[in-house]
């Protein structure tokens, strides 16, 4: 108590005009500003064939250097943030009581989280129905198409992604057996999250069954291996917070990467489809999430906010919900959500509460139905909404996971190759912030759902009492 105590009295007497002194999510946020201020400075060259070649800032080194170095960041970050999960989960098995109740709630709010996502995607497209207001261009996009032989950068990219995405399926056998690994390793070195979640689930409820066995040597056992995944939680913890310090110097270069190659102008270009995915999102996010968190689970839009900014912007940031966790963990620390519940929904239910991915893509592909002239039915539109469903659930490690699935939800919607051809250009234009802002409201799901698993239910029991003498 007496060090938390100094630690504080450290950071009151630190000087509030020095920002390595400030809170971390100021300090995430003046590294978006100067990226955006820097990438601005230096913007790419477009090039006769519409790619963008990135402009030398120094030495040679150009804004998309700096982009690999963040690329760099984010890449250790995820591989850390991994076996945090599968600790995570294993250790509060051993510390806390995780009951199969609450594997129930995790699931019923999460089908009520998406639930609500595609009511607000199905509202805002059949009353404003904004792909209407690209049909002109679609038409003539079709005459320029005959008349050229030309291979777009835009085109290039669609071919690669179709590519990738040929070796995806919307099968549900399919994806379930992309979630079974072929070795035990294989789930960390491939970043299969659901995967490494449901080993961690396994792992705690075999040594929580070995506790009760009269074998005083097995029981010894079990204590060593309960000590040992305790220790590897708190070590890789340790790193990870480690890690996050830097957190503010790779956003700011990220920013930059993204800023200074494809710069803002495209904005202008797409500003229907971008302003209608924005309000399904910022709907769902900022009014529906701090909503019912206050409303169910207690927890006021001031505590949702101020507490969880640090992860909610870092997530933005950084383009990873899996990279940010660590930080939703200590978020819901803050906010006094018990540990079983926020390890619960940062670790396991982020594999199902994709609503940002799931909304966008689902939005995405009834925004370019419009686009081609197709009258959906609300039948057809639900079961697009069920494959950018399915979609989400087997992203997790996959590179380029948000043009893939987007690939798969496209198909699954019947549109022809030539509207996909047309589409696609106005979808990679901005993926670049719409990924991010995805990447946030994925932070924000986990959040809420933590705080309804814990709304009305009882404080978690003890393990046993072995695991509470490990705690000293």
């Amino acid at each position: 108590m007496s060090a938390n105590e100094a630690t504080q009295g450290q950071a009151t007497r630190a000087p509030k005009w020095n920002p390595l002194c400030w809170p971390l999510y100021l300090r995430v946020l003046l590294g978006v500003v100067l990226g955006t201020v820097i990438g601005i400075s230096f913007p790419a060259v477009k090039q006769l064939d519409g790619s963008f070649k990135p402009r030398e800032i120094l030495l040679r080194w150009t804004t998309a250097d700096l982009g690999s170095i963040a690329s760099m960041y984010i890449d250790l970050l995820t591989a850390l943030a991994t076996p945090l999960i599968f600790f995570a989960v294993a250790e509060a098995f051993i510390r806390t009581v995780i009951t199969a109740r609450q594997g129930v709630k995790m699931f019923t709010i999460c089908l009520v989280n998406i639930a609500v996502a595609f009511v607000i995607g199905l509202v805002i497209l059949n009353t404003w129905q904004p792909g209407k207001a690209w049909s002109g261009a679609f038409a003539e996009y079709q005459q320029n198409a005959a008349s050229s032989a030309e291979e777009t950068a835009d085109q290039k990219k669609l071919k690669l992604v179709t590519e990738q995405a040929s070796k995806k399926s919307l099968s549900p056998l399919e994806l379930v057996r992309s979630y079974i690994p072929k070795s035990f390793l294989q789930p960390f070195t491939d970043n299969m999250v659901l995967t490494v979640a449901v080993l961690a689930i396994l792992v705690g409820a075999a040594l929580r069954s070995l506790k009760a066995a009269a074998d005083p040597e097995l029981q010894a056992a079990v204590l060593t291996f309960d000590h040992l995944i305790i220790a590897c939680y708190q070590i890789i913890l340790k790193m990870l917070f480690w890690l996050i310090e830097l957190a503010p110097y790779a956003i700011c270069l990220a920013v930059i990467g993204v800023v200074g190659t494809s710069g803002l102008e495209t904005f202008k270009l797409v500003g229907v489809f971008f302003l209608t995915t924005v309000t399904a999102l910022s709907i769902h996010s900022l009014i529906y999430y701090p909503l019912s968190a206050w409303l169910i689970g207690g927890k006021s839009p001031a505590i949702y906010f101020r507490e969880g900014a640090s992860a909610i912007l870092t997530g933005f940031s950084i383009n990873s919900s899996l990279a940010t966790a660590p930080l939703t963990l200590q978020a819901l620390e803050r906010m006094g959500v018990s540990d079983s519940s926020a390890r619960l929904s940062a670790c396991v239910g982020t594999n199902f509460n994709n609503d940002g991915i799931t909304l966008y893509e689902a939005m995405t592909a009834l925004f370019i139905a419009q686009v081609a002239g197709m009258d959906l039915s609300l039948g057809a539109q639900i079961s697009i909404l069920l494959a950018a469903l399915a979609g989400s659930m087997g992203i997790a490690g996959i590179p380029n996971s948000g043009l893939i699935i987007l690939t798969l939800v496209l198909r699954a919607a019947n549109l022809s190759d030539e509207t996909v051809k047309f589409a696609f250009p106005i979808v990679l234009s901005i993926d670049f912030i719409i990924a991010r802002l995805r990447s946030a409201v994925n932070v924000m799901g986990d959040l809420q759902v933590a705080i309804l698993l814990d709304a009305g239910g009882a404080a978690p029991e003890p393990a046993a009492p072995e695991s509470a003498q490990s705690n000293d």
